[in-house]
């Protein structure tokens, strides 16, 4: 029940060239190398449409307005921006868009090779304009407007609309590095030439199956948002991300201007103990044992390059690395381990604050996903990673340090196991329903907490924010349904309440062990319900004290994706709700909350920023004077880009501390603290203690 498709609509940002297309260096333009489709492609194809038919909650039928669907989520993908596509090409698309259901039905997946072939030579006209454009001079004092809505954006309608969108693009693209990086003249469009030059080699790397999961999810994803269809090394990427461990030498890689270069270097991990291999050094070659040959990899997509990367622990990767900052070439030989993903794991720390004379204890956890090892789970292994595990050892040493209350952070956690969510709720509740499910047919079913007693059974505090989704709101809506504890965060979390199953397409087909790799299908078979009947669905879990903040003014909820379920409600489960929460203390905290947010200098400047955003965001086009584009990037800067923020506290979720101490945990931790005056003030029963 991972969280995808977050898109934040960034007000001064460089165009999306292609949806999560990243970038390698490369000179000419080279065509993919794709056969067509091929028997394996027909038995993905066959076997996604018949589990969509037969398991999706919806019931749709695979017919016209699915295929109208698919075709528009298909151009999304590869021309996000309207850039590459001439309207011709749409109309031609648009053409064939209600035979698509039939072919798709019979398995036939054609029509995603003829669109990308149009793509492909959209695309080599558009970089030879790029060429041209980049040696010619722009004039910036000219009062002209580029479309950054890609919803108001038009498709060109001839070669001299689409030229000039282009120059106006190059035109933007050179205001940005120079706003944001202080690059002009060459240097600029020298960057600029390896970004477009990494377009170009990237596409032609584009593998078989890439297209296919492509083509395969923008049907899917026709359906609701987080039905799709995951090619074999989008299956694998996934699996390690849910058991937190991979085998390697621990760095995360990615593509900056046509180079691989070092992301991160994961903290324990080889390549860390190493203590050669740094953040922004580029990877310029790769070698296998003590002395194998380094092959160069400037011509390999990323995907590959990590590949050659992984290995069984205890053999040697070569590394031939451009350390940052120089120009020469070093290697390194790193012996792979097991890597163990501490940071996305829960993380704990206790804070002793002072009030009224007397030191109180807050336990604060971390948590970014509900993580569990499927595989080992499934195999039965007595250690595998669970998020539920890891937290009770967290209360457990709560417990001995005598804390007062217990934060839960579930901030940006976009969900994971659904297993894992229930068991986690019954480490603060006794027995009880945690979530209903509900099927394609209509058949309910409670998933209980079965153990009697609890891990905790003092005041709870769950933050939350617009990014909280799927498991996180199962947990905080029977948390707030129980009365267990509080709800503190954005007015509502992200409002995801449906279930995803992983099938694995190759046992699926053949029905054995060693079943050919097929990819695997996460397929929306259930909506779930909260114990008082509520779905979580488009409208989320409220919060009891809403926190003014950036994030809640984001369009990345649920109800801002396309084809998302609605909301619904079935009947209340049976439960008994505790007694640590009840009207008058919810009024209590929101006042006392209400009286210091509005006597905060900082949460006043929160709400004025959140005001000069909506502004921003409502706005169709942007500026290409360059006077008044500088004036606006200025401004901006004054108040801090909102967007840029929010992106990068999501990107670097494992890096930041535990509990980051500013004015929102200040509040946060004020809450909680009153909190905990108010249930000692109502005499709420303490639950059995019953260590889990």
């Amino acid at each position: 029940m991972t969280l995808r498709g977050f898109r934040l609509p960034r007000v001064l940002r460089s165009f999306v060239l292609a949806a999560a297309l990243p970038a390698v260096v490369g000179s000419g333009l080279l065509l993919a190398e794709l056969s067509g489709p091929t028997v394996q492609d027909r038995q993905i194809t066959l076997a996604v449409t018949r589990y969509m038919r037969e398991g999706h909650i919806s019931r749709h039928e695979l017919n016209d307005e699915i295929a109208e669907r698919t075709l528009s989520n298909f151009l999304k993908t590869l021309d996000t921006q309207k850039v590459f596509f001439y309207q011709s090409d749409v109309d031609r698309f648009k053409a064939q868009e209600h035979d698509l259901d039939d072919l798709i039905r019979r398995g036939n997946t054609e029509f995603a090779f003829q669109v990308f072939n149009t793509y492909q030579a959209r695309l080599e006209e558009r970089m030879a304009w790029v060429d041209e454009l980049l040696k010619q001079p722009f004039d910036f004092t000219v009062d002209e407007e580029i479309t950054r809505d890609p919803d108001v954006a038009k498709y060109a309608v001839n070669e001299a609309e689409a030229r000039d969108l282009w120059r106006k693009k190059i035109k933007y693209d050179l205001l940005v590095l120079k706003a944001t990086e202080k690059l002009e003249g060459q240097e600029a469009r020298d960057k600029l030439a390896r970004r477009y030059s990494g377009l170009k080699k990237r596409m032609a790397q584009l593998k078989q199956d890439e297209l296919i999961e492509w083509y395969l999810t923008a049907m899917t994803t026709s359906y609701d948002p987080h039905s799709t269809y995951m090619s074999p090394s989008t299956k694998e990427n996934f699996e390690i991300q849910m058991r937190l461990n991979l085998q390697g030498i621990g760095a995360q890689l990615q593509y900056d201007d046509g180079y691989t270069v070092v992301h991160k270097v994961i903290p324990g991990g080889a390549a860390d103990k190493d203590g050669r291999l740094k953040k922004k050094d580029r990877v310029v070659g790769v070698g296998q044992g003590a002395d194998g040959e380094i092959r160069d990899v400037g011509d390999q997509s990323l995907n590959e390059v990590v590949d050659q990367i992984r290995g069984q622990k205890g053999t040697i990767v070569r590394l031939q690395v451009i350390p940052y900052g120089t120009t020469e070439k070093v290697i390194y030989n790193i012996t792979r381990a097991q890597i163990e993903l501490k940071e996305a794991e829960a993380r704990s720390e206790i804070i002793t604050e002072e009030r009224n004379g007397k030191s109180q204890k807050i336990g604060f956890i971390s948590l970014p996903s509900f993580y569990m090892d499927m595989e080992g789970a499934r195999l039965g292994r007595p250690d595998y990673k669970s998020t539920t595990r890891d937290v009770a050892a967290i209360l457990q040493k709560f417990r001995q340090e005598k804390v007062d209350a217990v934060v839960m952070d579930l901030r940006f956690n976009g969900g994971g196991s659904l297993t894992e969510a229930i068991n986690l709720t019954g480490l603060f509740i006794d027995e009880g329903p945690v979530v209903q499910v509900k099927d394609k047919d209509n058949e309910r079913q409670k998933y209980n907490d079965l153990d009697k007693g609890v891990a905790w059974d003092g005041p709870l505090v769950v933050l939350c924010n617009k990014f909280s989704a799927s498991a996180s709101e199962i947990f905080a809506g029977a948390i707030q349904d129980y009365n267990r504890g509080i709800i503190v965060g954005d007015p509502q979390t992200h409002g995801k309440g449906t279930v995803q199953s992983l099938l694995d397409l190759g046992r699926q087909i053949f029905q054995v062990p060693n079943a050919p790799e097929l990819g695997a299908l996460k397929l929306t078979m259930q909506q779930f319900y909260r114990p008082n009947g509520d779905s979580t669905q488009n409208q989320g879990v409220r919060s009891d004290v809403v926190l003014p903040s950036l994030t809640a003014e984001l369009e990345v909820g649920e109800s801002d994706l396309d084809f998302a379920m609605p909301f619904d409600k079935i009947e209340s489960a049976d439960y008994s709700r505790n007694d640590f929460v009840n009207p008058d203390m919810l009024d209590q905290l929101r006042a006392f909350s209400k009286g210091r947010i509005d006597s905060s200098t900082d949460f006043q400047k929160v709400k004025t920023r959140v005001t000069r955003y909506n502004e921003q965001k409502n706005r169709k086009t942007l500026p290409l004077n360059e006077e008044k584009f500088l004036a606006e990037v200025n401004a901006d800067k004054e108040e801090g880009d909102l967007e840029n923020e929010i992106e990068k506290e999501m990107n670097e979720q494992e890096d930041r501390p535990v509990v980051k101490k500013d004015y929102y945990f200040n509040e946060a931790l004020n809450v909680t603290l009153d909190y905990i005056d108010l249930v000692k003030l109502a005499g709420a029963r303490r639950l059995t203690l019953n260590v889990k």
